[in-house]
């Protein structure tokens, strides 16, 4: 039994990362004995997700991974920012800067395979170019990819190739941006490792640093995603991730409304047409949400009778655990082509030119502002 357990402290997970232990079931790195003798052991938390799909409560500290990412600082690496198109401003990690000191940063744009195929893709990287430069982001180069779909992974790799020049590379990025997704894509053509790292819908699912060998005795080093309660995929129950997190190009809902309409999404967010000349908005979210048109003045007594229910989401003992909404009253000025950004949940874009008040109720703590429009 000794002998086992000195092997064991020296394994880490080879899905997640995590020290592996056998004492407690609760704590991360958790396996059960038996499975300790495999070459390549995982916890049992990535068991669970491969095989079940199931969620886990287990989380690391939120300072354990500041910590880790202020150690890259100390390094001469290149630092891969991957972030998620469908959620930018809700997945791009502020004061990156500051943690990764003069190392340089690729910015990997992913799931760009959500967005309508008629998207031009030069407009999209200078839209991307000034969203991070707005955030106080340098970026030595963009790349847009899907890493789930194969759709411009090359240039992921060619631009690795092109801005390595022999350092380390660290993975960095909030949960859910599809980190483990892309690095699965590196092992499996670029290494000789048989294992894969463990990848969910769940927030994450990366609990430590990971460790990839390059042939130059080099590593990819995959960090865990940095957790940020303001994007709704963190508030919303597990069960529903599923149904917020679109998995295929998104189907725009245009709406035309007069002044004085409200669109309910899902039971998450309640968006007021205040005042403005009549005009139509596009919804980008995720195609599996109810959307419900009413009238302002008949809003609030329909919330109350139809929440989680006929307004569809979470059900309404999962809403009555989530935080209660804060009201963000957003002025359009005429002319300006924006969009109302929720963290987590999508957006929806102005279309008219004559200028617009609006309201957007969303759980306390959620990110929602508006920005130039990205379509």
């Amino acid at each position: 039994m000794k002998e086992e357990q000195l092997s064991l402290a020296a394994q880490s997970c080879a899905g997640c990362g995590v020290k592996l232990q056998t004492e407690n079931a609760e704590l991360p790195g958790f396996v059960p004995e038996q499975a300790v003798v495999r070459e390549l052991a995982i916890c049992q938390r990535c068991f669970r997700i491969r095989n079940y799909n199931e969620a886990s409560s287990v989380t690391v500290d939120q300072n354990e991974f500041l910590k880790l990412l202020s150690s890259v600082a100390t390094t001469d690496s290149l630092v891969v920012h991957i972030v998620d198109l469908y959620d930018f401003e809700g997945s791009l990690i502020s004061g990156l800067q500051r943690f990764v000191g003069n190392n340089p940063v690729l910015l990997v744009v992913n799931k760009v395979d959500l967005l309508p195929k008629s998207m031009n893709l030069n407009r999209l990287r200078n839209w991307v170019q000034q969203q991070a430069k707005s955030e106080g982001l340098r970026t030595l180069d963009i790349v847009l990819c899907s890493a789930k779909r194969n759709i411009g992974f090359e240039h992921v790799i060619e631009a690795l190739d092109r801005h390595r020049k022999g350092r380390d590379v660290y993975v960095v990025g909030a949960t859910n941006v599809g980190k483990s997704t892309l690095i699965n894509r590196l092992i499996k053509d670029y290494s000789d490792l048989e294992r894969e790292l463990t990848t969910s819908r769940y927030p994450g699912t990366t609990l430590d640093a990971v460790h990839i060998p390059l042939d130059d005795d080099k590593f990819i080093i995959d960090t865990p995603g940095i957790v940020y309660p303001t994007r709704m995929t963190e508030i919303v129950p597990r069960g529903f991730l599923q149904s917020l997190l679109p998995d295929k190009p998104i189907k725009p809902l245009v709406y035309q409304l007069n002044d004085q309409q409200t669109l309910f999404i899902g039971s998450l967010v309640r968006f007021d047409f205040v005042e403005g000349e009549r005009q139509s908005f596009t919804l980008y979210i995720s195609n599996a949400l109810n959307v419900h048109r009413t009238k302002m003045e008949r809003a609030d007594a329909l919330y109350e009778d139809h929440k989680g229910e006929l307004l569809g989401g979470p059900s309404r003992e999962e809403l009555a655990e989530m935080p209660t909404w804060t009201r963000h009253s957003l002025r359009v000025p005429r002319g300006a082509k924006k969009d109302v950004f929720i963290s987590g949940l999508g957006w929806i874009q102005v279309n008219g030119d004559a200028g617009a008040l609006l309201d957007l109720y969303a759980p306390k703590g959620i990110k929602v502002l508006l920005r130039d429009s990205l379509i």
